[in-house]
């Protein structure tokens, strides 16, 4: 092999490695995510948990919900292989909702796997949730436990760190909110029920099915120009060293 196809190659090598290197994250861990989520609104969350181990399924999902920044409405969906219990209390703030006192919020959510079931390795799971209206602060931090089959715990339970700390090593989910508009005027729902949200996010893809499928086409291409122009180089190589 000459030098020219060597160092190819080398640099082929290290681009690759450098992408696994940088696209893999140090550790999943469960979260809580709600694209435009605004304060004063409505949304429809998702806590996806994903299966760390190698040989053992998670059965059961523990969310504990914010004490300080309570939510006066959630609500659950039914998950298929999954019951989820509900637990209650007084908030431990006073909590309003459209100027009327609220006097009991959703404290825990449990999901229990059926007999058999659960996140199985190598999988994840999403259990959707329908909050509002959403608290006046930039940000929700839940704490979660996740129970696997074999009776090992992960406790996702500690606090995020200051701005330009390191993560902790097993992070409690946090959902980022949008302040409120400056207007006055009530923020628009991102999904006052899980099938409105659900409905918006079709609307979503197929707008934007139209430039995905262009960007998806020109790429094929670039590839294919690019694999002939590098075989045309390969060949021509070859003959000058025979």
């Amino acid at each position: 092999m000459t030098r020219t196809p060597r160092m190819l190659l080398a640099a082929a090598g290290a681009t690759v490695l450098a992408v696994l290197a940088t696209g893999a994250p140090a550790l999943a861990h469960v979260t809580v995510s709600a694209p435009a989520a605004v304060q004063g609104g409505y949304t429809r969350a998702a806590v996806s948990v994903p299966n760390e181990s190698d040989t053992a399924s998670t059965v059961k999902v523990e969310l504990f919900m914010p004490e300080q920044t309570p939510v006066a409405s959630v609500r659950t969906t039914p998950i298929a292989g999954w019951t989820a219990t509900v637990e209650k209390g007084k908030p431990a703030v006073p909590l309003e909702s459209h100027g009327t006192p609220v006097t009991e919020v959703v404290t825990k959510i449990t999901w229990t796997a059926a007999a058999g079931g659960g996140v199985k390795p190598g999988e994840f799971a999403e259990f959707p949730l329908s909050m509002g209206p959403l608290p006046a602060a930039p940000r929700l931090v839940f704490k979660a436990l996740q129970t696997y089959s074999d009776g090992n715990v992960s406790r996702w339970i500690e606090e995020p760190p200051a701005a330009g700390g390191e993560e902790p090593e097993s992070p409690a989910p946090v959902l980022a909110l949008a302040a409120a508009p400056a207007d006055g005027a009530a923020p628009a729902a991102t999904g006052t029920s899980v099938e409105a949200a659900a409905d918006d996010d079709d609307d979503a893809e197929e707008s934007e099915s139209g430039p995905a499928l262009g960007l998806g086409i020109a790429g094929l291409v670039a590839g294919l120009a690019g694999l002939a122009l590098g075989a045309l180089a390969f060949a021509r190589t070859r003959k000058q060293n025979a």
